[in-house]
């Protein structure tokens, strides 16, 4: 089994990114790490694509989903949406085929400094993904980052720790179980 995990950032210090890997980390699975910025490409148009095709790097995108057997993300939230980053890859690796998600067993996750956590940005995750292939076995958003997150620890507010940790087990049983079900 193994996960494809990525903070919705480009960031080189993004919070999401750190939780990502600590939230894979805690599932006992094997996992890829993404790091978006390894798949910029040109900005988005239907002019360029008719120009150019779809650049190489959105195929490369989609082969990682592809050869998971479930995806955790971490949202960060600029402006009340997503990064222009991550907007960007899904806009491209979209054009490819459908489902966009592959009908994968997914974890959406936010985090951010203030006390919404980009909850609004993983809202329109967990609304929108659901209609362009993404199983949301489950979603979870961390506030205050900063106060609740320790890169050694993890969550560090228990409460927020003991509403997580079943939203994982949930995830990691539902990946478990998709497998099982293939066999």
């Amino acid at each position: 089994m193994k996960l494809v995990v990525f903070g919705a950032s480009n960031s080189k210090t993004s919070k999401n990114q750190r939780f990502a890997n600590w939230a894979a980390s805690q599932t006992g699975l094997d996992y890829e790490l993404l790091d978006l910025n390894d798949y910029e490409m040109t900005v988005f148009s239907v002019d360029k694509e008719a120009e150019s095709g779809i650049p190489q790097l959105a195929y490369d995108f989609r082969d990682k989903l592809e050869e998971a057997d479930g995806i955790i993300i971490s949202f960060a939230e600029y402006n009340g949406s997503y990064t222009s980053a991550f907007k960007n890859i899904f806009d491209w690796f979209s054009r490819i085929g459908n489902p966009r998600w592959l009908d994968k067993p997914m974890l959406l996750l936010s985090t951010s400094p203030g006390k919404r956590g980009a909850a609004t940005a993983l809202d329109v995750a967990v609304r929108t993904f659901p209609h362009q292939g993404g199983k949301v076995v489950d979603h979870f958003s961390l506030p205050s980052f900063n106060e609740n997150f320790d890169d050694e620890k993890g969550i560090v507010n228990q409460e927020l720790l003991n509403e997580f940790s079943p939203k994982l087990e949930k995830f990691v049983g539902e990946v478990q179980s998709e497998l099982a079900s293939e066999s």
